[in-house]
């Protein structure tokens, strides 16, 4: 008589599972704008006149989704090549999707041909996106009452 599992170990993942894709503002504004909401304006207490720029119109959003397609991350690139609003739902923190979040935004910033891109890191994320290459450009700084540093990563030399 056989076992009722039969499977390989190795390919059991503990990792949960979620994806990050480029979308339209057009079509998730309400699911990417729930994000910031809850990170920024809720937690964070940023006010709302704040989070909402007007600039999202014309920027490169990625949304990262859990399994059942729920949002749970996002962030943008901006025209000239700043990278804003990245915010993960806390239950999802450490879990690698801003890690993620922020190689896709490279990545896109990449292939759009920018030389470098930028970014306003809350201080206590320094180290995250050192990790990922940044370099911190300038000197601290308050952006709707938190500090924060420009942090800057040369995409292409020449």
């Amino acid at each position: 008589m056989q076992g009722t599992a039969d499977y390989n170990a190795a390919t059991v993942s503990t990792e949960p599972a979620f994806l990050v894709d480029e979308v339209s503002w057009a079509d998730a504004a309400e699911r990417l704008g729930a994000v910031r909401r809850d990170v920024f304006v809720l937690e964070q207490a940023v006010p709302e006149e704040l989070e909402w720029d007007g600039l999202d119109v014309d920027c490169r959003h990625v949304m990262a989704t859990d399994v059942c397609g729920l949002p749970i991350g996002t962030g943008r690139l901006l025209p000239d090549g700043h990278i804003g609003r990245m915010a993960v739902v806390k239950a999802w923190r450490g879990k690698g999707v801003g890690r993620a979040l922020l190689a896709k935004l490279v990545e896109l910033a990449r292939q759009r041909g920018d030389r470098a891109v930028a970014l306003h890191a809350q201080t206590h994320a320094i180290g995250f996106y050192r990790r990922a290459g940044f370099e911190v450009s300038g000197d601290e700084f308050m952006e709707a009452g938190i500090p924060h540093v420009e942090m800057r990563l040369v995409l292409a030399v020449g």
